[in-house]
């Protein structure tokens, strides 16, 4: 019997395999290349996408909002008659409601929030019976911690946001005060050191006219050109 390895059984690799195997040099050449590109095009990226974050200050904890205004009678009394509805655009110096013999009216004109209807319940002095905003008070107001930014924020800054329920649609404002003080809420920590960070308010000004659609609450993200 012939006993001779075979090339395979040897650890050598048959001509078939060795084809295989082998990479021109003009094929070795092209991966180089191409490897090359890819390479400087994650790394341009890279830099053109560390760039443009420098431009701006971002946040997504943002939102349209305005001032709440509340309407309360002066003297306590039982709630007899509610005239207006949420959602209601009133005028100034219009009835909403009546406690006791007290007519309760807006001073301003606005859009109403929250109508109280529970008829015949008592009202202390004070206590909201129906509530409103003025549409031309209406914001973008930017919670901005005090270590994303914020020393770059400055009155008269433009601004670029995003209303959610508009999608990607891109909006313009101006930044019109920054808060002087730390923002009353939820406590928020820096992850890496549990370390409690502060946020400030800043409000953006924008075109009502041309931004009609925008109501009060609607969820925004917002980019401040520093």
């Amino acid at each position: 019997m012939n006993t001779t390895p075979s090339p395979v059984s040897s650890g050598q690799h048959s001509p078939a395999s060795q084809k295989k195997a082998f990479i021109s040099p003009e094929r070795r050449r092209t991966i180089i290349l191409w490897s090359s590109i890819i390479g400087i095009i994650c790394i341009v990226g890279g830099l053109l996408y560390w760039n443009e974050e420098r431009k701006y200050v971002y946040t997504d904890h943002a939102e349209i909002s305005a001032p709440v205004i509340q309407l309360a009678p002066q003297a306590g009394g039982e709630l007899k008659r509610v005239t207006v509805q949420q959602g209601e655009t009133v005028d100034a110096f219009q009835a909403v409601a009546r406690v006791g013999d007290e007519i309760i009216a807006t001073h301003v004109a606005g859009v109403i929030t929250d109508v109280q209807r529970d008829i015949g319940t008592t009202y202390r002095t004070g206590q909201k019976v129906v509530t409103m905003i003025e549409p031309q008070e209406l914001h973008v107001v930017a919670r901005i911690e005090e270590d994303k930014g914020l020393k770059d924020v400055r009155v008269g800054q433009e601004v670029l946001f995003t209303v959610d329920a508009f999608g990607s649609e891109e909006f313009n404002g101006i930044v019109k005060s920054i808060s002087p003080t730390k923002r009353e809420g939820d406590v928020v920590f820096n992850i890496s050191d549990k370390r409690e960070m502060q946020e400030f308010e800043v409000k953006i000004s924008y075109d009502h006219g041309k931004y009609s659609r925008f109501q009060n609450g609607m969820s925004a993200r917002v980019w401040i050109v520093k």
